[in-house]
């Protein structure tokens, strides 16, 4: 039997407290506890190290891989619990894990890629329009979104799930869909419910 959850005094999470109360206690059902298959696939499929942004990182796992692989990869999240988490796991790429509100960071240079993994549930869906929209304007015509998007029709979250004329309706105006597969290691959280998508911002 499944234990519960801890009783936890902030409820909103769009607030950095909501986040930190989590990984100030370790709960994180959402945390992979590694790299996903497909997000390696990617990268060994690409010709070339991309500039990269993780933003929402949460424990940066993804950050360490995608440094090890050679590309110009930086994390952000906006609660100072899981900055620390992320630094702490980080080792030698800790000065890579930014404590940032994704709406306002600027990149050094231009950014390839972005990648998407538990950011966009994790916010209600009012927020979802200003999240497209912060996502094509971060990334120049031919940059790509990619990652995780997890479909289901949640009342409460996080993670607040979307179905996919939802998702095309956000993305389409900005993006085409240039890659789409099952995933085959989901964490149970999302098990049967996310697929693995590649989105090219559109030059117009």
């Amino acid at each position: 039997m499944a234990a519960d959850p801890p009783s936890f005094a902030s409820r909103d999470p769009l607030s950095p407290a909501f986040w930190d109360e989590r990984f100030a206690t370790s709960f994180t059902p959402w945390d992979r506890g590694g790299v996903p298959q497909a997000l390696r696939d990617f990268v060994a499929r690409s010709p070339a190290p991309l500039s990269t942004l993780v933003p929402g990182s949460g424990s940066s796992y993804e950050l360490v891989f995608l440094c090890q692989a050679g590309w110009d990869a930086t994390a952000i999240d906006f609660a100072p619990q899981a900055v620390a988490r992320g630094k702490a796991l980080a080792g030698q790429w800790a000065d890579r894990v930014v404590e940032a509100d994704f709406f306002a960071w600027q990149p050094r240079q231009a950014l390839d890629f972005i990648y998407e993994c538990a950011f966009l549930c994790a916010l209600p869906p009012a927020m979802r329009p200003r999240v497209a929209a912060r996502w094509a304007e971060l990334l120049p015509a031919g940059g790509r979104l990619g990652g995780f998007f997890f479909f289901d029709q949640t009342v409460k979250g996080p993670p607040f799930g979307i179905d996919r004329a939802g998702l095309e309706a956000l993305l389409m105006p900005c993006f085409e869909l240039v890659g789409d597969a099952p995933v085959t290691d989901s964490i149970p959280i999302f098990a049967g419910k996310e697929r693995w998508m590649l989105w090219q911002r559109r030059s117009s």
